[in-house]
């Protein structure tokens, strides 16, 4: 089934895209769409056939705002920004139970899982570990009651826009606990790193099959959404932002 692909901003450097839930960035697996072809049949079906290069990921479960590169110099630059951490990503999610922290910093050692395609905490002595660092701030609580009654729903549009498409099942899926509605930025960029580490905080993300062994057997794609990117413009230095 051809799916279709929403771009926010396209200039001859770059795109930026809304990826939805389930749709790899990248997949080596024949007859399956990603964003990159996604991307690429737009630009054919336009009469554009330049290429189309990842300069960072987002979990194929996660949906969110991503900046692809046009060219091999556009690429290199916002891959550099992306590595060194000057491309400014903020997360939105819904964490199960309540923080004792309104807003803390958790810092973890993770070692990634290649059979699984999992990572995992492990202490910093474990060969292969690798840092992994991330803020959350709770925006707000929602009760079971908020929750099923769709108050949480009213909410989420009054605080940020932003991310709202992956929160409209989950007060249907959470009757019986409280979820906290979190903001969230890397410092670091690792494997499954929000879900791990807040998994291992004890406030796994409602809907992740991997790191919530209380996630509902009904498919709903994980609370997580990048929901802004900022970043310099590779051509001519300008401050960029964009969000969904």
């Amino acid at each position: 089934m051809k799916k279709n692909i929403q771009v926010i901003y396209q200039d001859k450097d770059l795109a930026v895209c809304y990826k939805a839930a389930g749709v790899p960035v990248q997949t080596s697996k024949a007859g399956r769409q990603d964003m990159v072809s996604l991307l690429r049949n737009y630009f054919a079906e336009r009469g554009d056939n330049t290429q189309v290069y990842v300069v960072h990921r987002l979990d194929q479960p996660v949906e969110g705002v991503m900046v692809f590169a046009r060219n091999q110099d556009a690429a290199a630059n916002l891959s550099r920004q992306s590595r060194e951490r000057s491309m400014d990503k903020c997360y939105m999610a819904l964490a199960e139970g309540i923080f004792q922290e309104s807003s803390a910093v958790l810092e973890d050692y993770l070692l990634r899982e290649g059979r699984s395609n999992t990572s995992r905490v492990v202490s910093q002595s474990t060969p292969g570990a690798k840092q992994a660092k991330l803020s959350y701030e709770v925006i707000e609580v929602w009760q079971p009651l908020q929750v099923y009654s769709g108050e949480a729903e009213h909410s989420l549009s009054r605080l940020q826009q932003e991310g709202r498409r992956i929160f409209s099942a989950y007060w249907r899926s959470q009757r019986e606990n409280e979820v906290s509605l979190i903001q969230i930025k890397l410092e670091t960029g690792r494997h499954h790193q929000i879900r791990v580490q807040m998994a291992h905080a004890g406030h796994p993300l409602v809907g992740d099959k991997k790191y919530n062994p209380n996630s509902s057997r009904e498919y709903l794609p994980v609370a997580l959404c990048a929901v802004k990117i900022a970043f310099c413009h590779p051509r001519d230095g300008r401050n960029m932002e964009f969000t969904v």
